[in-house]
């Protein structure tokens, strides 16, 4: 059982049930009052007590009782026991629409600048301390990515698919508008696919725009790329380069448009990272699980979209993903071989010919068959559809 901030009244009830807290994890809860206080004379066997304030006496009595204490972390610019992912007003909490400046004072650039301030995001190593909270803080991440797909899975999307491509596709380019396109077709799938990407600008944006407007007709699509057409970049080269200004108003316009309300559960979820935090969350995904380790944010992108993965044309970081994808797919390390689609027939055996590579390494192998190369949406659909009936 996990109880968490705000749920004083559910420990409350749990207690009042004569319930002990034996492997019980109570996550952010201030435990200092006297009543507080009292709740915590039980057996403690293998609970977890993550950043609760306590007083000294209650400390000492927990771990005298069988808890594992960990204390919180002060002068953070985040939780690092968070329970949920973030939602795009979180993120972006504090920009103020007519100053696309105060970007700066968003969690999110707060957050980035922590990281590179004590090496996290600079290739260097932090000190054990805040290592140690960026650590806790992605792994929170990811049991909260886990548990939302399990809910998402229970209301038969449970084959979520990862979107993956080319991060520099301007809003107002020919190729964002065809990853639109894309993502209304994976939107109107009656397969009802859960759709991740890595959550940031480019492809990673447009996808989830397009599976928003799936529902919508192709009018509201021109007008919400004429819309973000306004903003349509935010030239930041590498993270030496980071301008506020234009981040703000590149994120506003995002967060302008008037889309359909979201459903009760997210369809649209970006997997980003503050490794490169140079480059925002797009605010087009309905929630995003922002990671710290970059490393840990690709392998979990992939390992959790079960249901396949499509790959719009991209570089050296695509064809990264393509062939840690291929792996997991050739040895089946996490369950039966998904789908591989490659979008873009001259892109990937012309321009960047991996797709024969894959097709040569899985020869005669499971995966071979949910591999597919193709220029219509639909075609590659298709596929996720017949493997999610699979």
């Amino acid at each position: 059982m996990r109880i968490e901030i705000g749920e004083l009244d559910t420990l409350r009830e749990h207690r009042a049930a004569g319930r002990d807290l034996r492997h019980t994890v109570l996550v952010g809860l201030d435990l200092t009052g006297q009543e507080e206080n009292e709740l915590l004379r039980t057996s403690l066997d293998g609970a977890l007590l993550l950043g609760c304030l306590l007083t000294p006496t209650a400390r000492d009595r927990a771990e005298a009782s069988g808890a594992l204490v960990f204390p919180d972390i002060p002068e953070l610019p985040y939780r690092a026991y968070r329970s949920s992912l973030y939602t795009v007003a979180e993120l972006f909490e504090g920009l103020d629409p007519r100053r696309p400046e105060t970007y700066r004072d968003t969690p999110d650039a707060r957050v980035y600048r922590h990281s590179r301030s004590i090496g996290g995001s600079t290739g260097n190593h932090p000190d054990p301390l805040h290592a140690l909270a960026e650590r806790l803080h992605d792994h929170a991440i990811t049991e909260a990515l886990e548990d939302l797909l399990a809910a998402c899975a229970v209301q038969g999307r449970a084959n979520p698919v990862a979107v993956m491509g080319g991060h520099a596709f301007r809003r107002d380019s020919p190729e964002y508008r065809q990853a639109a396109e894309l993502g209304r077709a994976i939107g109107r799938s009656p397969a009802g696919f859960t759709v991740l990407t890595g959550g940031g600008p480019g492809a990673m944006e447009a996808i989830p725009l397009g599976v928003r407007l799936s529902t919508v007709d192709d009018d509201q699509l021109t007008k919400a790329l004429s819309e973000l057409a306004a903003a349509p970049a935010f030239h930041a080269a590498d993270s030496s380069t980071v301008d506020d200004a234009a981040i703000g108003r590149w994120v506003q316009a995002g967060l302008s448009l008037d889309l359909p309300e979201p459903q009760a559960l997210p369809r649209t979820i970006g997997i980003p990272t503050w490794f490169y935090g140079h480059e925002p969350p797009n605010p087009l995904c309905e929630l995003h699980a922002k990671y710290f380790a970059n490393s840990v944010r690709e392998d979990g992108l992939l390992t959790v979209a079960t249901g396949g993965v499509l790959y719009t044309p991209g570089r050296a970081g695509t064809v990264q993903e393509i062939f840690q994808d291929l792996t997991q797919n050739y040895y089946e390390s996490v369950g039966p071989a998904a789908p591989m689609v490659f979008l873009g027939k001259r892109f990937w055996t012309e321009e960047l010919p991996v797709a024969d590579l894959v097709h040569r390494l899985t020869s005669g192998r499971p995966a071979q068959r949910w591999i597919l190369v193709t220029d219509d949406p639909d075609e590659a659909v298709a596929l996720l559809e017949d493997y999610a009936g699979s």
